[in-house]
């Protein structure tokens, strides 16, 4: 079954579900329960309070 991330537009909560396609959009938020959700793509893990996730590259120029 797939896996979808969510930010909910009320509230903020960033969000990872696992639900058939055809449930998509019954999602609601675990933190208030809205269904004002905006799904994110390709971003992967972004990171938490913790520390973790993974840092972007830099440049560097000359």
């Amino acid at each position: 079954m797939p896996s979808y991330e969510f930010i909910c537009r009320e509230c903020g909560e960033n969000f990872t579900t696992i639900v058939p396609y055809s449930q998509k959009k019954e999602v609601r938020c675990p933190k208030c329960g809205s269904q004002d959700l905006k799904e994110v793509f390709g971003l992967g893990f972004v990171g938490g309070g913790d520390g973790g996730g993974a840092a972007a590259p830099s440049c560097s120029f000359g």
